[in-house]
């Protein structure tokens, strides 16, 4: 059971609470109009991997708090990614997953339970680019919800309630900005 990976960023603090992996997978079933990783909407592409050399990766990787899953879409390729998901727990490292899916519908979702269970933090629900939201931090439009699905975090981690934050890398000849939507009618 392999991965397909768009993105990896080893240490990143614009995508979850304290330094985090950060790992965008490739695919995306849900096409949300203005998404901010259109180049993650195809399943076609991407890096293929094992779960098993990814949670090397991050393991290898010192001084992060826990792992955060993008896209795409996480629960695209749930098998492979509870098993990653579940040796970062393991590991000690907390799970953040970004999902276009609410939580009901992964709930109703066999093969998507496994990767619920090894997950602390849900955001939940389609990017919806009329309703941004800037005053949550890592949250993309208001109608997401945050939940907290083990006591590793909880509503009152003033983390959660810092203002958002961006951060701007240098990759390979090209500016990344990462940490919020980018686009037409948003600052």
């Amino acid at each position: 059971m392999d991965l397909s990976i768009g993105a990896e960023l080893a240490q990143t603090s614009t995508e979850g609470p304290g330094e985090r992996y950060a790992v965008w997978v490739q695919g995306c079933p849900l096409r949300c109009p203005g998404c901010c990783n259109p180049e993650l909407l195809r399943f076609e592409g991407g890096t293929r991997t094992t779960p098993e050399a990814l949670l090397a990766r991050i393991q290898g990787t010192e001084h992060i708090e826990g792992v955060s899953f993008l896209g795409g879409e996480p629960f695209a390729q749930a098998s492979a990614l509870a098993v990653v998901a579940g040796g970062a727990q393991k590991l000690g490292l907390s799970v953040l997953i970004f999902s276009g899916f609410t939580r009901e519908e992964l709930e109703a979702r066999e093969d998507a339970r496994a990767l619920l269970a090894v997950t602390d933090v849900l955001v939940d629900g389609p990017y919806d680019r009329d309703q941004p939201d800037f005053r949550r931090r890592w949250i993309g439009s208001r109608n997401q919800r945050v939940h907290f699905l083990s006591d590793h975090y909880g509503p009152h981690d003033a983390r959660f309630q810092e203002a958002n934050e961006v951060e701007l890398r240098w990759s390979r000849g090209t500016l990344v900005i990462n940490g919020r939507p980018w686009g037409p009618g948003l600052p």
